[in-house]
């Protein structure tokens, strides 16, 4: 078999790769747009952890190729350094520093000290996270809790406003943890992150399409009040299955306003099973705090109508095959991931493990909260109204 040639990627190539990877394409097919192997394309991508590296640029207090040129010539000519450092209006000590650094008066070539120039250049800024070690610690230690690097970065701004030493951007978190030629962070701690791939992919890569079954009786979300849907009023509540290996599941509920989680142990995801431990868990809570619940249009709420006179809170349903309609309860599901990956059974785990996972998580600080957490926001919800 002929061995094909080694491909060099031209920047304009590279280019289109990190367009296509932004899209959501997978090395595959990127890989087929130059009919090569994947892992070709995956080298390109992995060298900068999957991120985008940005456009480098001259810096205009460089010499240019067309400076250096003109040193090139000189020098041919006999001319002093000052004669063309004062055609070129630079300092003599400039072109003394580019002669020493690229072979001398007799040495010089225009064209390579241009390329070495730029080549030179290339040497990385140290990493925030590497300068301050205290920080960097301080970052790991809250990715161990299953923080995301944007909680990490919100709650540092929140909890240090005044000292720009003891914050850091989510971005260059990311980065850090994709890039280990940084040095700061472990690369370990990937396992941590909610998604654990080893290079950043696009957000647009794999999108949730769930198969729903059909029930009847249903009433549409959008006959939900309107205080619901603004997160005005507290008490409205989204829920679904989340599931593990080997017909195993869990009841996830989020409340819209505070963002707060419960987590319900089922044995089974049939209807009857699914019902007796919703209407269970919503008579552990004041009318106040659980006046509606929306769900997706699955099966196991087939027998909606028999919860809603058993707890007299009414049931919304989504639109079919739209599961953004409860897109607070489907980010929960994705932070859940964390703590129960797919094909993991859940057929073990404990209402009291449950419980712990939702404490872990409510004690999350959030974006959308201004980076207070859901249980801070929860408790100030049952103060206000008892």
């Amino acid at each position: 078999m002929k061995r094909r040639q080694r491909i060099y990627y031209t920047d304009s190539q590279k280019s289109l790769m990190w367009d296509r990877w932004r899209q959501g394409e997978s090395l595959h097919q990127i890989a087929a747009l130059f009919d090569r192997h994947h892992t070709s394309v995956r080298g390109i991508l992995a060298e900068s952890g999957g991120i985008r590296p940005a456009p480098r640029q001259r810096s205009a207090r460089v010499l240019s190729l067309a400076e250096r040129e003109v040193i090139s010539r000189g020098m041919a000519a006999g001319q002093s350094m000052r004669a063309i450092a004062a055609a070129l209006g630079r300092a003599p000590s400039t072109v003394s520093r580019e002669l020493r650094r690229n072979e001398g008066r007799h040495g010089y070539r225009a064209s390579q000290a241009d390329q070495s120039a730029w080549d030179r250049a290339r040497r990385p800024k140290p990493c925030k996270l590497s300068l301050h070690r205290a920080l960097a610690r301080q970052v790991a230690d809250k990715l161990q809790r299953q923080w995301s690097p944007e909680q990490v970065a919100g709650w540092l701004k929140r909890t240090y406003p005044d000292d720009a030493s003891r914050q850091v951007s989510h971005e260059t978190i990311y980065r850090t943890l994709y890039i280990q030629s940084r040095g700061a962070l472990k690369q370990e701690l990937l396992a941590h992150l909610r998604r654990t791939r080893g290079i950043r992919r696009s957000r647009h890569h794999t999108q949730k399409t769930p198969d729903h079954g059909r029930i009847k009786d249903t009433i549409s979300i959008s006959e939900r009040p309107a205080c619901a849907e603004d997160r005005a009023v507290p008490g409205h509540w989204e829920g679904d299955l989340l599931f593990g290996d080997r017909d195993s599941q869990i009841v996830t509920l989020v409340e819209r306003q505070t963002r707060y989680v419960m987590l319900v142990k089922v044995d089974g995801k049939d209807t009857e099973t699914v019902v007796n431990a919703l209407i269970k868990n919503a008579r552990r809570l004041p009318k106040e705090l659980y006046r509606s619940l929306t769900w997706d249009r699955g099966k196991e709420m087939a027998a909606h109508r028999r919860f809603t006179l058993a707890t007299d809170i009414q049931v919304y349903f989504c639109d079919p095959h739209h599961p953004w309609q409860r897109g607070t309860n489907e980010n929960t599901n994705g932070l859940l991931r964390q703590y129960f990956p797919k094909g993991l059974s859940l057929a073990g785990v404990s209402q009291a493990k449950l419980d712990a996972v939702a404490r872990q998580l409510n004690d999350r600080p959030r974006k959308t909260l201004g980076y207070e957490t859901p249980t801070e926001r929860y408790r100030e919800t049952v103060a206000s109204i008892g």
